[in-house]
C-alpha cells in the first residue's frame, strides 16, 4: 500500500496538541498490521463542521472527537447514532458510510474495560460519580447496564446533577439501578467505587475540598491522567481508598473501541497502555482527554 492510499484518520479538538491518540492508533496499527495514518486536527471553535466536512471530503476514513466538540458531533450525526451515542448525547467517534456521517460514543465502554482490568467490575457495587458534564453522561449508561447496586451523581450545582439523573430514569428502571443525585456536600456513603468525571484534579485551585466515605477495598478512579497521581487520587489515598487509578487505561480502552468500529479488528490495549505510560513518564505530560 502506497502512502497515497493509506487510510487516513485523525483526532479533532481545540486544543489538540496534547492528544495521545496518534501514538495509540499508531501502536494499534503496528499490532494489527493495518496500515493507516493518524493525525491531530485543530478545529476553530466556530469551525468544527467545516473542519470535519473538509476531512471526509478529502477521503478521510474516521475521526475521534475530543473537547469541546462532542456535543456538536452528536448533533451532526444525529440521524445515524449508535445507541451508546444516543444515550450519552455526545459523540467521540465519527465515520462515513455511503457518504452519510455516523457517530458513536466509546467512552463508557473504555471506562468499563478499565474498571474490569483493575478488578473492579461495577456489578453490585455502590458507585459515586463526581460531575455532571459530558464525561459523566458518557459513563452513566455503561454503569447502569453493569447493574451496579446504586449510582449517585454529585456535582457542585446540585440541580445539574438532578437533571442528569432524571434524564436516565428509564435506564434506572430497566436495569433496577437506583440513580440518585445531589450536591458535593451531601454525598453520604460508604462507596465501593468513586469516579471523578471532572477536570478539577488537574488544577489545585479548583480541586474538590470534600471528604469521601470509602468502603473497605474501595477504588478511587480519576478520568484525568498524568505522570504523577492526580490531586483527586492523592486526596483519595489520604481518605482511605484502597486503590487509586487514573484514566489512562480508559483513554486507551475507548481508542480500542473506536479502532474496532473503523477496522473490524479489536486490538489488545494492555501493551499499548504500558508503552503510553512509559511515554508520558518520559515526556512529563498530563491531560484529561484524548
Amino acid at each position: 500500500m502506497t502512502a497515497n492510499t493509506v487510510a487516513r484518520f485523525a483526532v479533532v479538538g481545540n486544543p489538540i496538541a496534547h492528544s495521545q491518540s496518534p501514538f495509540i492508533h499508531d501502536a494499534f496499527s503496528r499490532q494489527t498490521g493495518i496500515a493507516l495514518s493518524y493525525e491531530r486536527l485543530l478545529a476553530p471553535l466556530d469551525g468544527f463542521e467545516e473542519t470535519i466536512t473538509r476531512f471526509f471530503s478529502a477521503g478521510g476514513r474516521g475521526l475521534n472527537v475530543t473537547v469541546p466538540f462532542k456535543q456538536e458531533a452528536f448533533g451532526l450525526a444525529r440521524g445515524n447514532l449508535s445507541s451508546r451515542a444516543a444515550r450519552a448525547a455526545a459523540v467521540n467517534t465519527l465515520w462515513t458510510h455511503n457518504g452519510v456521517l455516523h457517530g458513536c460514543n466509546t467512552d463508557g465502554a473504555g471506562l468499563m474495560a478499565d474498571l474490569h482490568r483493575l478488578g473492579y467490575a461495577p456489578a453490585g457495587k455502590r458507585v459515586l460519580l463526581l460531575g455532571a458534564g459530558g464525561a459523566a453522561r458518557g459513563a452513566i449508561p455503561s454503569l447502569a447496564e453493569a447493574k451496579c447496586r446504586a449510582l449517585h451523581i454529585a456535582n457542585r450545582t446540585a440541580t445539574r446533577a438532578a437533571e442528569l439523573a432524571q434524564s436516565f430514569s428509564d435506564l434506572s428502571d430497566e436495569h433496577g439501578v437506583p440513580i440518585t443525585a445531589g450536591a458535593l456536600r451531601d454525598i453520604g456513603g460508604p462507596w465501593d467505587i468513586v469516579i471523578n468525571a471532572t477536570s478539577s484534579s488537574l488544577d489545585a485551585a479548583t480541586a474538590f475540598d470534600i471528604t469521601l466515605d470509602y468502603a473497605p477495598g474501595a477504588l478511587a478512579y480519576d478520568m484525568a491522567y498524568g505522570t504523577e497521581p492526580t490531586i483527586f487520587m492523592r486526596q483519595a489515598s489520604e481518605q482511605g481508598a484502597h486503590t487509586c487509578a487514573d484514566g489512562l487505561g480508559m483513554l486507551v480502552g475507548q481508542a480500542a473501541e473506536s479502532f474496532a468500529i473503523w477496522h473490524g479488528v479489536r486490538p489488545d490495549p494492555e501493551p499499548v497502555l504500558r508503552a503510553l505510560r512509559a511515554r508520558l513518564s518520559s515526556n512529563n505530560d498530563q491531560a484529561p482527554d484524548q
